[in-house]
This record gives C-alpha cells, structure tokens and sequence, in this order.
C-alpha cells in the first residue's frame, strides 16, 4: 500500500514539472519565433509518441499474459504497411481491424 503523502507528493512534483515543461515553451518563448530546426524536430513528436505507446501492447498484450500472439502482430504488420502504402490512416486503421477480427474469429 502506497502512504497518501507520497502519493499527494509525487502528483504534486508530477504537476509541477508538467506546467514548468509548457511554461518554458509558451510562457518564455512563446511570443518569438522558434527556430527551423526545433521546428522541424516537433512536427515528429506525434509521430514518436504513438508507436511509443502502442509497441509494448503488441508485443507484449495483457490479454495473452504478455506472450506475443500472432493475431496481435498480424494486425500491427498490416496496419503499419497499409499505413506506409496507402498513406491514409483510416485505411490503415480498418485494415488493422480487419486482420485482428479474422484473426480472432479463426482461433
């Protein structure tokens, strides 16, 4: 069991260093112009951050008791090729959900 101060004390240090995090861009800097390159670099900061939090739910689901499990992978692999030929995400992300329905209906 976790005691209620050190919790109350890691949400709070959590909010803290969030705020100052967006403070410095758009408290500090946020009236002058970034510079081409930090520009640059955040146009992929979306881009990063999904695959960043989806890769360990596929390799390693909760539902499989984190083995990997090929209708999982067959879903990611079909996704992110259809992703990469078609780029259209809302084919990639049907197709993804096609191939994972299959995949479930035929184990």
């Amino acid at each position: 069991m976790i005691d209620k101060v050190e919790l109350w004390t890691v949400i709070i240090g959590l909010g803290l260093g969030s705020y100052l995090l967006r403070l410095t861009f758009i408290g500090f800097v946020g009236h002058r112009p970034l510079p081409q390159w930090l520009l640059r670099h955040l146009r992929y900061t979306a881009v990063a951050f999904l695959p960043g939090l989806v890769a360990p739910l596929v390799v390693w689901p909760a539902a499989t008791g984190g083995t990997p499990d090929p209708t999982w992978l067959s879903a990611a692999a079909v996704t992110l090729g259809l992703g990469i030929w078609t780029r259209n995400v809302l084919a990639a992300i049907l197709g993804g959900v096609v191939t994972f329905a299959l995949g479930v209906a035929l184990l």
